[in-house]
């Protein structure tokens, strides 16, 4: 069993950053893809980025890629998102998933998840 907590959420304004944090409850953390997806209002939950077990390939979705960056640390059992350049239709909970296969961008092939951090970005 893997329990995820999401940190690091808030109010910021358009063009601002923030840094999104997942700390993972699992003896084998690298053993886990991880993912960000998140879900606005009215919307379905979407694919935001994922890592590989080892961090060693990312990837990302087209409306973030160049402006977030995920990165995770083993050691710490922690995987976050930084969030460059941030516009309004960023505005979501963000949600932390864990999978114990490869990466995949489809939220339903993750196992475990977060209860979100919502992100409110104001023009």
């Amino acid at each position: 069993q893997v329990q995820l907590v999401e940190s690091g959420g808030g109010l910021v304004q358009a063009g601002g950053s923030l840094r999104l944090s997942c700390a993972a409850s699992a003896p084998t953390f690298s053993h886990y893809a991880m993912a960000w997806f998140r879900q606005a209002p009215w919307k379905e939950r979407e694919f935001v980025a994922a890592i590989s077990r080892s961090g060693g390939a990312t990837y990302y979705a087209d409306s973030v890629k160049g402006r977030f960056t995920i990165s995770r640390d083993n050691a710490k059992n922690t995987v976050s998102v930084q969030m460059n350049s941030l516009k309004p239709e960023d505005t979501a909970v963000y949600y932390c998933a864990a999978r114990s296969l490869g990466s995949s961008n489809l939220a339903i092939d993750y196992e475990y998840w977060g209860q979100g951090t919502q992100v409110t970005v104001s023009s």
